[in-house]
């Protein structure tokens, strides 16, 4: 049997705010850190029946960065649901909601760059 491990490594200030966050797979073909300005860590207990997250993001996040990255979580979810239940329905609007969510995100922005 193999095994593959993940190290995060997340730099803190003094206020232990996360200022950088790196990682590294030991399966990974690079053998340097890669950095990542955010992450979403998500562990299903099965005994508790409950969902263990580790949510970090680096405070040079911009807020439109923010919204790119939760899109593209939403509609990687969304294809995880699929592959998972081979449940097209449900899939289907998981990605319309995404797809709401951005479209908003960007209208609310054009308004708050008109001011």
């Amino acid at each position: 049997m193999a095994t593959s491990s993940i190290s995060i490594d997340v730099t803190l200030d003094k206020d232990r705010v996360p200022e950088a966050i790196s990682w590294n797979a030991s399966d990974s073909r690079t053998e340097h850190d890669r950095k990542a300005k955010a992450m979403m860590l998500a562990f299903w207990d099965g005994a508790d029946k409950t969902a263990l997250r580790i949510d970090l993001w680096t405070k040079d996040m911009m807020v439109d960065e923010m919204a790119d990255f939760f899109y593209q979580t939403l509609m990687t979810m969304a294809e995880t649901y699929q592959r998972a239940t081979q449940d097209p329905k449900l899939t289907g609007e998981m990605k319309e909601y995404a797809k709401d969510f951005y479209k908003k995100f960007r209208e609310q922005q054009m308004k708050t760059n008109k001011l």
